[in-house]
């Protein structure tokens, strides 16, 4: 008996499956390029980082320079009391948490304030913490964690489409499975129906008992019956795999019927990388273990901040003064003899225990991602482990049922050929066939097997991309 090659099969399974469209292979290479660029999941991962961008621009305006205005004007009984006019420009610098104060005043009146300067003035001066908010401040710590987490959202964004296409190559394979063992109920389905026919011809030639057409028939009716449900499992899975399967305008879609999956991929196996390099990539590469490396930052940042709560309040404020509108231009070089004002604020906490207990959690909270992020390596490592022996020993179980369904293949085409030269019965041509079958269903359920463990090892690394 002549064997068909196994892609000529699948087009015609394809053909019974899907009428008479033409055949379309879906390469699991094309398929995951379309999940990466269109499925709302890759896109919501985009987004992350485009929100870290913003907050990134957000805590930038802690540093934004900004104008103030101060007016007021009290008239009563005909007698102007007082006015005050005081427009201000404010900058703020990211160097010691230094404020740099321009601005202009016009005071007057009858009953002006004895602080205030009559007349037309201007100012140039600074403000800067001494003590508490000297190292960092509330503002340039947001920054700085703003930062870092924009750092972070970037390995959020392939944590999240590590999962994403570690599902998607599993519903692949798992319809290419399907796939694959419909072919092969459909392949001898073909086979005993032929041979079911020889048989009729055969008894009704008188060569062949009446009991043998049942047993043809019997076993022609098997094979329907596991091909129907195969084609089951490949609408199933069809329909699991169309859940990954989006356009450009975010719009999803079924799966077409006459695609029909990369069965010459099915049957290969992968060069596996080393053990080691894969534990040596997963710690440089992982974003799950990454992102702990960004938050211990983000912590350490906080940590420094509440440090700041232990010292004391100590604000300098300092202004050159002069009349008119034009600070820059001196009075006789008289600026730091007497056109100035400066102050000083002072707070001194007796006990700083709020300080203290700030400054400590921040410290407990270290030590306790320190301690999360040991435990989520070591688990990591293991992961990688325990999948890549498994995807190890499928391989060396596809090894060995291969070579067992060589050995099957050909007891079953010699008692084939016994049964057409009258040296055999159908039974055990159909006991060889049954068995064959058998084998052939455990390879299938092996691939599926092992493409999900090796993938399963890149997953658990962090390298799907």
């Amino acid at each position: 008996m002549r064997i068909v090659p196994r892609h000529i099969f699948s087009v015609m399974g394809l053909l019974l499956l899907g009428g008479s469209l033409r055949a379309q292979v879906f390469t699991p290479e094309a398929f995951i390029q379309q999940v990466k660029q269109f499925h709302p999941v890759a896109k919501q991962a985009g987004i992350q980082v485009l929100k870290a961008n913003a907050d990134v621009q957000s805590a930038r305006g802690g540093f934004d320079p900004a104008f103030t205005y101060e007016g007021s004007n009290k008239t009563f009984d005909g007698k102007n009391y007082y006015f005050y006019n005081n427009p201000e420009l404010k900058i703020p610098t990211a160097l010691g948490g230094l404020d740099i104060k321009t601005g202009l005043e016009s005071n007057g009146g009858t009953y002006l304030n004895s602080e205030a300067s009559g007349g037309k003035t201007s100012y140039l001066g600074v403000e800067m913490p001494l003590g508490k908010g000297l190292i960092i401040d509330k503002r340039r710590a947001t920054l700085q964690q703003a930062k870092i987490f924009q750092s972070q959202s970037q390995q959020e964004q392939l944590k999240m489409v590590n999962d994403l296409l570690f599902t998607a190559y599993n519903a692949y394979w798992q319809w290419a499975g399907a796939y694959q063992l419909y072919t092969i109920y459909d392949r001898y389905y073909n086979i005993s129906s032929e041979r079911l026919r020889l048989v009729k011809l055969a008894y009704q030639a008188g060569d062949r008992s009446a009991i043998d057409t049942v047993e043809a028939l019997t076993q022609v009716e098997s094979f329907a019956a596991m091909r129907s449900d195969a084609s089951q499992r490949i609408n199933n899975a069809g329909l699991e795999l169309s859940n990954y399967l989006w356009q450009e305008n975010d719009s999803a879609y079924l799966l077409p019927k006459n695609y029909m999956p990369d069965t010459l991929q099915f049957v290969r196996s992968f060069q596996e990388q080393g053990l080691n390099d894969l534990l040596g990539r997963s710690v440089n590469e992982n974003p799950g273990l990454k992102s702990y490396e960004f938050k211990l930052n983000s912590l350490e940042v906080e940590k420094k901040l509440k440090f700041q709560s232990i010292l004391p309040t100590v604000n300098l404020k300092a202004n050159l003064l002069n009349k008119g509108y034009n600070v820059i231009k001196g009075v006789d070089g008289a600026f730091f003899e007497n056109n100035y004002k400066w102050g000083l604020d002072v707070k001194v906490p007796l006990f700083l225990r709020e300080g203290r207990g700030d400054y400590n959690k921040a410290k407990l909270k270290i030590q306790e991602t320190n301690l999360e992020f040991n435990a989520k390596k070591w688990e990591t490592e293991n992961k990688i482990r325990n999948y890549y022996n498994e995807a190890n020993l499928l391989q060396q179980q596809i090894s060995n049922v291969q070579a067992a369904y060589n050995g099957y293949n050909a007891l079953f085409r010699a008692e084939n050929l016994k049964f057409q030269n009258g040296e055999s019965t159908l039974f055990l041509v159909n006991a060889r066939e049954n068995k064959l079958i058998e084998t052939a269903e455990k390879l299938v359920n092996l691939r599926i097997k092992y493409f999900k463990a090796k993938y399963a090892t890149e997953w658990a690394a962090g390298l799907l991309r």
